[in-house]
């Protein structure tokens, strides 16, 4: 897919076009080639010579170093990312980088069907197995317990604490996905659940997206530090189940933040959801 969807960003990897909520960013055209070719990897690590290829294909004489390190500081630059503590791009010293931000997983294609007639007995095999198959399919996912995420909300008044806001909260959706087995069906990136928190409606987002579960999150000041709240909350009835107040130690990474959330909230949504069953 040509759209990404990353703390508070969208790159269309076909135009080139990078948003941050909605609002162009500029971006010349070779770093975001750059950056295309990163968030491709999803996390793995592209080499220099691969982007030596993929930037300089027609053998143009440039300075490679030099060119490669001006592409990536652009895009660090138009991220508000840094090198030093990377929450999008990271540097493997003397062999390339990695786009390291959580990523929605990309759809996997239904294969080509085959042309060939399949025997008379073969037919009502298949037609057999592929109703059970979506009974159960049907099954697992009427068991599944609808979570929705929205964006955390900084409320510190230090802008740049937003991009640590964003990375959270996508932090948060790729943790519990990971952590739940897919029993919970997260959703993070809807376009409703990334309004600011004064256009936020939780009877809209629930009945939107048809959840009983919302997570709604807040980056604050705590004296000369920062904390994170979030709360569960149950719809339609609006009961909070937990709220989690964390206060982050200096050097706390949004990863890490993230983790003690999960730690926090996943006993009560387990609990939640056996009830439920």
């Amino acid at each position: 897919m040509p759209f990404a969807r990353f703390g508070l960003f969208e790159f269309n990897s076909e135009t080139g076009e990078l948003l941050r909520e909605g609002r162009p960013v500029r971006l010349q055209a070779q770093p975001a080639k750059l950056l295309a070719l990163l968030i491709a990897g999803r996390g793995e690590l592209v080499t220099r010579e691969s982007l030596r290829a993929a930037l300089w294909p027609d053998g143009t004489t440039v300075d490679f170093d030099r060119g490669l390190n001006f592409a990536v500081a652009q895009v660090r630059t138009a991220l508000n990312d840094s090198a030093d503590s990377p929450a999008f791009i990271r540097t493997v010293p003397k062999r390339g980088y990695q786009f390291i931000a959580p990523l929605p997983e990309p759809a996997v294609a239904a294969p080509p069907r085959a042309r060939r007639s399949i025997p008379l007995l073969g037919l009502a095999v298949a037609i057999v197995v592929a109703a059970l198959g979506v009974s159960v399919t049907w099954q697992l996912r009427a068991a599944e317990v609808k979570l929705a995420i929205a964006h955390f909300e900084n409320e510190t008044g230090r802008p740049e604490l937003d991009q640590f806001a964003g990375t959270l909260t996508d932090s948060l959706v790729a943790g519990l996905t990971e952590q739940t087995s897919g029993h919970l069906s997260i959703i993070g990136n809807a376009a409703i659940l990334r309004r600011a928190r004064k256009f936020q409606d939780i009877d809209e987002i629930a009945k939107t997206l048809h959840t009983p579960y919302i997570i709604l999150g807040q980056v604050q000041k705590d004296g000369a530090g920062v904390r994170v709240l979030a709360h569960l909350i149950a719809m339609p009835s609006r009961k909070h189940l937990k709220v989690s107040r964390r206060a982050l130690a200096p050097g706390t990474t949004e990863t890490q933040a993230a983790g003690q959330i999960i730690a926090d909230l996943l006993p009560i949504l387990n609990s939640s959801r056996t009830a439920s069953n």
